[in-house]
């Protein structure tokens, strides 16, 4: 029912969820949420834990409330996605980059906009760029940004494999990817195509192959030669 699906938006369950608890596809359950006006709205950060007034653009989103994010249209605005907390294969140097590329853009004249989820990082330091939001890096939350924001560009290639995964849901939006194209991050990524590419090419690299099970795997290092490097 809309009320089940507000309150369950309100503790913040993600349609995800919901579509696997209900057995309803994402598609019914996001129409179902824009039929009865169940939008995310974005409250500010009290930065100052209400010791004076405050007024940083630093937001987070909920469900059932007034939202306080001011749309502005005063300037080209650009969307950079963050890599989210740090793991094993996702450093701080992903962070770094998309700090810098984030000041390039201000340079420029554009209005940049963040989107992380990780407060220890530096990106995610309310001065750092002129709209941070500190959202999960899913295709849900980066649309009801989108929406709300409509920003000219995106720019996908500092924020890790994280910020990567994000690229086909932000051109189905509309998004215009800014820097490396959708198609050449895709040739990139997939290990099996970039291998066919430098061999068209005649680039020597070392001898690799794609498996998919530890036996597989055992028998391809066996085959290679130790040591071997293996990437997830």
């Amino acid at each position: 029912t809309p009320e089940l699906l507000q309150e369950a938006k309100r503790i913040e369950f993600p349609d995800k969820v919901i579509s696997e608890l209900s057995g309803k596809s994402m598609e019914e359950i996001k129409k179902m949420r824009e039929e009865n006006g169940i939008v995310a709205a974005y409250k500010m950060v009290d930065t100052c834990a209400a010791e004076f007034a405050a007024a940083t653009p630093y937001y987070y989103s909920v469900f059932g409330s007034e939202n306080e994010a001011v749309c502005t249209n005063d300037r080209k605005k650009v969307l950079v996605i963050g890599s989210g907390p740090i793991r094993i294969g996702q450093g701080i140097e992903f962070d770094f980059c998309s700090v810098h590329c984030t000041w390039a853009f201000a340079k420029e004249g554009y209005e940049t906009i963040i989107i992380n989820n990780n407060p220890e990082t530096v990106s995610t330091d309310f001065d750092i760029a002129d709209k941070l939001y500190f959202e999960p890096l899913t295709p849900e939350d980066v649309e009801n940004i989108v929406r709300l924001e409509k920003p000219d560009g995106a720019v996908v290639q500092f924020g890790g494999q994280t910020a990567i995964k994000l690229t086909q849901a932000l051109m189905e939006l509309g998004v215009p990817i800014l820097g490396t194209s959708a198609e050449n991050v895709d040739a990139a990524e997939d290990r099996e195509l970039f291998d066919h590419i430098l061999e068209e090419c005649g680039i020597p690299r070392p001898k690799g192959d794609t498996v998919y099970t530890a036996e597989e795997a055992k028998a391809v290092a066996n085959r290679l030669g130790y040591p071997v490097l293996v990437r997830p």
